[in-house]
C-alpha cells in the first residue's frame, strides 16, 4: 500500500536554477561537465537532479557506489555514469558491470578483478584511472598509473574512458599544493602519450578547481556543490553567480504564550524576562536540523523577519521565539531559503554549526518530501 506524505516540512527544490547553474560551469570551463549527484544530489534528489542537469547540457554523472549508479539506470538514465570509488568486493563490480556504468580503478589488483568479470560476461567495460596526486585518499601511485592504464587499454574487454585525480585543497586558492597535484598528474598524462593512450577525459578539476583553476579543467571538470548554487568556499563565491537550488520550509504548528520567566522544551532553558510568543514547528533533528541550532544560535523566517530558534531542537519539533508579532497556525516557516527580504542560506547554517554546507545539505533526512520546481 502506498501512504500519501503528509508532513508539511518539505525540502523544495528548484531544476530551474540546477539548469542555469550547470549553463553557468558549461559556459565558464569551455569544457565538458560531469554533475556530481553522489548522496542523492547532495540531499536533492539523485534522479530530478540528474535529468535537469542532462537536460541542460551536462555530458556525464558521476555517484560515489555502484548502488547509486543503478538507481540511476533503473530510472531510465542512459547517460555515461562514473562511479568515483573503486567497488569494494566483486559483487559490486560485476553488478557495475552488467548497468554499463564506468567503474574507477584505483589498484592493479582492481583492474584485474574489472578485466576477469567482463571476460567472464563478455561484455566491455568501461573505466576510469585515478591518480593520488597527494591526497592519500585513494588511486593509483603516480610512478605505476601509466602502466596501468597502458594494460586496461590492451585488455579486449576494458576501455579507458577517463584518467583523473582529486584536488585537496582547490577550494584554498593561496595554496601551493593545487599546483604540485597538477605537475604530477600532467606527468603521468605525458607518459601515457607516449604510450599511445589517450582517453576521452582527462579530469582533475571539482567545482572549487572548475571555478579557481583554469589549469585544471583539462577536457572535462566535476562539479557538485556549485551545481546547487552554493560557492565551495568564501573566497571562491565572488568568482561565478549560482542559483541555490534549495529551500527547506514547514509551517508553523502552534502558537503560545508563555509567560515571563517560562522556560521551553526539554531542559526548560530560555526563559525570558518578559511573555513571549512561542510557535512549535514540526521539524527536528531526525530530518537533519541540528541540535546545535537550538537555544538562539539558530534562526528561521516567518512573515519576512528572522526568528531565533528557543530552547532545544527535538526530534521530531522545534521551537521559536515571535515575541510579540501577529503569528498564526499555518503560516509559512523557511528554514533554507528565501522568504519576502530575507535569506537563510546554507553557509549560514555552516558558520553556526563549526562545518561545511555540504554537510547541511546532504543530512536533511528522507522523512523530508522532495518536491520539484520545473526547469523554467
Amino acid at each position: 500500500m502506498t501512504v500519501a506524505y503528509l508532513r508539511p516540512s518539505v525540502v523544495e527544490v528548484d531544476l530551474g536554477a540546477i539548469a542555469a547553474n550547470v549553463g553557468t560551469l558549461r559556459t565558464m570551463t569551455g569544457v565538458d561537465c560531469c554533475v556530481v549527484v553522489k548522496a542523492d544530489a547532495y540531499g536533492h534528489g539523485a534522479v530530478e537532479v540528474a535529468a535537469a542537469a542532462l537536460d541542460a547540457g551536462a555530458a556525464r554523472l558521476a555517484v560515489a557506489a555502484v548502488e547509486e549508479a543503478i538507481e540511476l539506470r533503473d530510472a531510465g538514465i542512459a547517460a555515461p555514469i562514473l562511479v568515483l570509488a573503486e567497488p569494494p568486493d566483486e559483487a559490486s563490480a560485476l553488478a557495475a558491470v552488467r548497468a554499463e556504468v564506468a567503474l574507477t580503478v584505483g589498484s592493479a589488483a582492481g583492474l584485474a578483478r574489472l578485466e576477469r568479470l567482463a571476460r567472464a560476461e563478455a561484455r566491455v567495460a568501461a573505466v576510469d584511472c585515478k591518480v593520488d596526486t597527494g591526497m592519500h585518499r585513494a588511486g593509483l601511485r603516480p610512478e605505476a598509473a601509466s602502466e596501468v592504464a597502458a594494460a586496461a587499454a590492451d585488455s579486449p574487454n576494458l576501455r579507458v574512458d577517463g584518467i583523473w585525480t582529486h584536488l585537496a585543497v582547490a577550494d584554498r586558492p593561496e595554496r601551493p599544493e593545487t599546483a604540485t597535484q597538477l605537475r604530477r598528474f600532467d606527468g603521468v598524462l605525458r607518459a601515457l602519450d607516449r604510450s599511445g593512450v589517450r582517453p576521452r577525459w582527462r579530469h582533475a578539476a571539482n567545482s572549487a578547481a572548475a571555478i579557481a583553476h583554469p589549469e585544471a579543467r583539462y577536457d572535462m571538470v566535476r562539479c557538485g556543490i556549485a551545481v546547487y548554487g552554493i560557492a565551495p568556499s568564501e573566497p571562491l563565491a565572488s568568482l561565478v553567480e549560482l542559483q541555490p537550488a534549495l529551500s527547506l520550509r514547514s509551517v508553523v504548528a502552534r502558537v503560545e504564550v508563555v509567560g515571563a520567566g517560562e522556560g521551553v522544551s526539554y531542559g526548560l532553558d530560555g526563559a525570558a524576562p518578559v511573555a513571549r510568543q512561542i510557535v512549535t514547528i514540526p521539524i527536528g533533528y531526525a530530518d537533519g536540523v541540528d541540535r546545535h541550532l537550538g537555544h538562539g544560535k539558530g534562526v528561521v523566517l516567518i512573515g519576512g523577519r528572522r526568528r531565533p530558534i528557543v530552547g532545544a531542537v527535538t526530534m521530531d519539533h522545534l521551537m521559536v521565539d515571535c515575541g510579540d508579532d501577529d503569528v498564526a497556525v499555518g503560516d509559512e516557516v523557511v528554514l533554507l531559503g528565501r522568504q519576502g527580504g530575507e535569506q537563510v542560506t546554507a553557509d549560514e547554517w555552516a558558520a553556526w554549526l563549526d562545518t561545511i554546507p555540504y554537510e547541511v545539505v546532504s543530512r536533511l533526512g528522507h522523512r523530508l518530501a522532495r518536491v520539484y520546481r520545473p526547469s523554467r
